[in-house]
């Protein structure tokens, strides 16, 4: 009967499990892509879709309007080098650098589409042929959507029948065809090199251009299969573009030059035919070249490259001319990729928008109002537009807040064109937010930048920068890349992606944000802590400066190495409409403050640092207390950091020191004690036995006192518990820190109508010294049902219920190796769960959530969400301390993304898989943000509903190929067929990798 319950019991939990607990990493990844390497960037003009491809080949993605993103993986480990749209269709074609060509389509599936592969090819060539035969250089997707031409490094170009991938030998064009038909003055007949570009005539499908590295074109006709036309240039070839009237052709060069050919009889325009558009002196390539015509006026003229090597050469620009307006656009990083968004039927219309791909960021600019601004981007924005350096996620904002931050915000964007975003393609089926989230990142330049994180992509809203307060080395008015009246070129600096810190002490470490108060404290990498009150008016005044001495005048300590304190500005200064500062606190020494809590209800903001811990009063601007925690062995805490050689010297030395007098100790007891060591070891054999240690545990090795930065602050935390005796609750502060110790301070309150007057005052109550010194990480104090105590002013706001004061409350310590709850106010040990096994597990983050079931709304538990330093998340049930469910979501090689990591209040999280990219990860059965999107696939294929008119009315796409004209019905069935065989090729994969197992 015993085990029948057992098993009954053991079946509900699991079932609550799978109400509670669902595991989701792929839900989202927010941010800039990393594409430090080349990438490409290419739009689907029919279905304005952006498709963007990582280098590293495994992950791309394609984006429409705000919200619809989808994204694929390859099998292969290889990088993604091109991608093509197929004209009229939601398919494209990837090459990898593997030389394999991969067919994808956006396809429904209950209701929303997925990215499928539904083909792969790869070119074989004659037998015997090198490989330069057949590697492939240059695509061009051709407009009829059922070919694709392939230009190769040996110089041939072979034509392949998509979505089929059959090659059509009979129509491939040789390079001895081609290099037969070169004129006999043309200087490097023999070596024409590899194919640099493909391009179609806009008005007659049948003939393409064909441009060689060395700079030969060669217009070819695709159906007659002979040369039509060369055009002899000289120069090295980086790109090609056929005019919109068909009448010209523009070649840029790696000599800074570009050329205008005229197509047919006379072949060059003397007047026009090549053109070094920034100076005589050596210039650097033009890797790209546009040129668009507009409704009525002068056409588009852009390039990308082209600046003077010696003055210019390290400028990343895109030159853009129209009439008399002549930009250089200047961007911090280097250019990977742009196009232009047109306006009209068949978005053939005027300019509308340049899309620029770079480095590190993604950018767009409004090409039809004066001045071309940048237009704000929903998505793909640069987070590290300063590097990362922490994070602070802050869920259900209320709606005042949440206006307030938004207002300002708004007046931060006054420079912004005012134009909507124009790549609008799919639908946005994801449901709206069920509440308004933040999440703050801290930067490296002291800014602190807000990020709407309700939906599915993380938008700007707001940037506080605390540089303002100080002085720094840099001018704030001194901009390398302002332009001038007259300067040449003429650049302009767009993007808002800044490698360069004015100084690395204004690096922010720690942020706190009150969402009920609207208060915001934050601590940087010089000891210094701003208190902030959000203002909705500009505001001129001076900030409040307090020095807090950590040491406490001790002896023998100095600072060596370590940063200097920044200045403080102390005239008035002119704060914008947002959060403002009134009252800074400089820790001394200035060392980086590693952790930080406020209680806006108290009007008290706690900070720790290496050397100690203090409270300040930011409502009467004075220090309530200050904690010295050095350890006198605790030399590398003051002296700042040091070499890497210094400290690992030091590290050996105390390891040899504790090897010595373990072997001293061990054989002082075998000697003269072996009577007591007997008794110790029978002792230690019996405390094992009481743990009861479970076979993936081990026993946990005790620390030495002696270790460096045992003092350093980890962890602090305010609480109104019970500390004196259980019948007088008292608000409280406790700190944990690296070396295993928690100190408690009673903290007396005045009442509310004296609490400007009277002081604050603190009485330390409590020490814990953890047995095996591990580093505490986290406090947690649970009311009498035992129920995390709330969030200052969440009961007054009526947004929780008030903590159970008539039950006992426990205090949870959360270690790096066990959590381990006590009673209060005894602060007796009641039980512990060892979280270290036998590979080293060790606690990274932890955090209280609250897991709602996915079958009732009114049922709901908390728990403890705990990341470790092997990239595994926990589960832990409160109060009881019982593991419930385990994941791996971050490689253990990946130590700054575990470092990164941040939980919210309902069982998700964010972490960066690169240091321009947040991922999202989900816990929670109920709260899981991931994006859902559909474009709807065309109803009628390409042969049937788009023909290309022609000027003879007689070549078609169809007559290309040699077949006849297929309905949509047809080349439907066509598609599908090739998707089955796909799919059956993966089901013969899985079973052949099944049997092998």
């Amino acid at each position: 009967m015993k085990r029948f319950r057992r098993h009954g019991h053991e079946s509900h939990r699991e079932k609550l499990k799978q109400e509670l607990f669902q595991f989701n990493k792929a839900s989202q990844i927010e941010g800039f892509p990393n594409v430090g390497k080349p990438s490409h960037l290419h739009q689907s003009f029919l279905w304005r879709i952006l498709w963007l491809t990582v280098y590293d080949g495994e992950i791309k993605k394609r984006y429409g309007a705000p919200g619809v993103e989808f994204m694929g993986l390859h099998d292969e480990n290889a990088a993604v080098t091109q991608v093509h749209f197929l004209a009229h269709q939601v398919e494209l074609v990837t090459l990898l650098d593997d030389n394999s060509l991969h067919m994808w389509t956006l396809r429904a599936h209950q209701g929303l589409s997925e990215l499928l592969e539904i083909g792969r090819f790869t070119l074989t060539g004659p037998p015997g042929a090198p490989p330069s035969v057949t590697r492939v250089t240059a695509v061009l997707a051709h407009s009829s959507g059922e070919l694709l031409l392939l230009g190769t490094e040996g110089g041939h170009v072979f034509i392949v029948e998509v979505p089929g991938f059959r090659e059509l030998e009979e129509r491939n064009i040789s390079l001895d065809q081609v290099a037969s038909s070169v004129p006999d003055d043309y200087i490097g007949r023999r070596n024409l090199e590899h194919v640099e570009a493909l391009q179609e005539n806009p008005l007659n499908p049948n003939q393409v251009v064909i441009g060689y590295g060395r700079g030969l074109m060669v217009i070819w006709d695709l159906v007659k299969q002979c040369a039509l036309q060369h055009i002899p240039a000289t120069q090295q070839l980086e790109s090609v573009w056929w005019t919109e009237d068909g009448q010209y052709i523009l070649s840029s060069h790696s000599d800074g030059s570009y050329c205008r050919w005229i197509v047919g009889e006379g072949g060059v325009d003397e007047d026009e035919k090549s053109d070094i558009p920034y100076g005589h002196f050596p210039c650097k390539a033009i890797s790209k070249i546009v040129q668009l015509p507009t409704e009525n006026g002068p056409p588009f003229l852009l390039f990308s490259g082209g600046m003077p090597r010696a003055s210019y050469g390290d400028r990343h620009c895109i030159t853009v001319i129209h009439s008399k307006a002549h930009v250089a656009l200047d961007f911090t990083s280097r250019i990977i990729d742009f196009f232009v968004i047109r306006d009209g039927p068949q978005h053939k219309g005027h300019p509308s928008a340049l899309v620029v791909l770079v480095e590190e960021e993604l950018v767009v600019i409004d090409l039809q109002t004066d001045g071309w601004p940048v237009i704000q981007t929903p998505y793909l924005v640069p987070l590290h537009s300063s590097a990362i350096t922490c994070s602070h996620h802050v869920s259900a904002i209320p709606l005042k807040l949440w206006e307030r931050i938004t207002a300002a915000g708004d007046l931060q964007k006054t420079h912004y064109s005012e134009k909507p975003w124009p790549i609008t393609g799919g639908q946005n089926l994801a449901a709206d937010p069920p509440q308004r989230d933040l999440l703050l990142t801290g930067h490296e330049d002291g800014t602190v930048r807000f990020w709407d994180a309700s939906g599915v992509c993380l938008y700007p809203k707001y940037k506080l920068s605390t540089a303002g307060v100080f002085y720094t080395d840099a001018d704030p008015n001194d901009n390398m890349n302002s332009s001038s009246e007259g300067e040449w070129p003429p650049f302009r600096k767009v993007g808002c992606f800044d490698p360069y810190s004015d100084d690395p002490r204004l690096g922010i470490q720690k942020i706190h944000l009150c969402k009920y108060s609207g208060y915001l404290t934050v601590a940087g990498t010089a000891g210094q802590i701003l208190v902030l009150e959000l203002n909705d008016e500009a505001a001129e005044q001076t900030v409040e400066a307090k020095i807090v001495d950590l040491l406490q005048g001790q002896e023998g300590f100095r600072w060596k190495l370590g940063p200097t304190r920044l200045d403080m500005r102390e005239e008035p200064s002119l704060f914008p409409p947002g959060f403002q500062p009134f009252c800074l606190v400089q820790c001394q020494p200035p060392a980086v403050v590693t952790a930080l809590t406020l209680h806006s209800e108290w009007k008290l903001v706690a900070f720790g640092t290496s050397h100690g811990f203090g409270l300040f009063d930011y409502q009467q601007k004075n220090t309530v207390f200050v904690k010295c925690t050095l350890n006198p062995s605790d030399q590398l805490a003051m002296e700042g950091p040091l070499s890497r050689v210094k400290s690992i010297k030091k590290s050996l030395r105390q390891s040899f020191r504790r090897i010595r007098r373990s072997r001293v100790s061990l054989r002082k007891h075998h000697v003269n004690n072996a009577a007591k060591l007997q008794e110790a070891n029978a002792r230690l054999e019996a405390e094992l036995a009481e743990m009861e240690l479970a076979p993936v545990q081990r026993k946990i090795e005790a620390r030495s006192s002696d270790d460096s930065f045992t003092g350093l602050v980890r962890t602090l935390y305010f609480a109104n518990t019970f500390l004196s005796d259980s019948a007088h609750n008292t608000p409280s502060l406790w700190a944990g820190t690296n070396g295993g110790c928690v100190f408690a301070y009673m903290l007396r309150l005045p009442n509310v109508e004296h609490r400007a007057d009277e002081p604050v005052t603190a009485q330390q109550a409590k020490e814990i010294q953890l047995m095996h010194r591990a580093p505490v990480v986290g406090i947690v104090v649970l009311d009498g049902h035992g129920v995390p105590l709330p969030e200052p002013l969440e009961v007054a706001h009526d947004l929780a219920r008030s903590p159970d004061m008539q039950g006992l409350h426990h205090l949870l310590v959360i270690s790096e190796e066990q959590f381990k709850v006590f009673t209060l106010p005894k602060v007796s040990a009641k039980m512990k769960l060892k979280l270290t096994a036998l590979d080293g597990s060790r606690v990274r983050r932890a955090g209280v959530a609250w897991f709602g079931s996915s079958r009732s709304e009114d049922y709901c538990e908390s728990g403890l969400v705990v990341l470790t330093n092997q990239g595994d998340l926990h589960v832990v049930s409160l109060p009881n301390v019982k593991m419930q469910v385990q994941y791996p979501c971050i490689r253990r090689e990946d130590v700054s993304g575990i470092a990164s990591c941040v939980f919210t209040k309902h069982g998700q999280g964010f972490y960066l898989i690169s240091p321009s990219e947040f991922e999202r990860f989900s816990l929670s059965a109920r709260h899981v943000v991931e994006p859902r999107s559909l474009v709807e696939a065309p109803l009628q294929s390409a042969s049937s509903n788009h023909r290309r008119s022609q000027p003879d009315g007689v070549s078609s796409s169809n007559r290309l190929v040699g077949q006849d004209s297929e309905d949509a019905e047809s080349a439907a069935r066509r598609v599908m067929e090739h998707a089955l065989l796909n799919d059956e090729r993966v089901l013969q994969e899985i079973q052949k990798s099944l049997e092998a197992d």
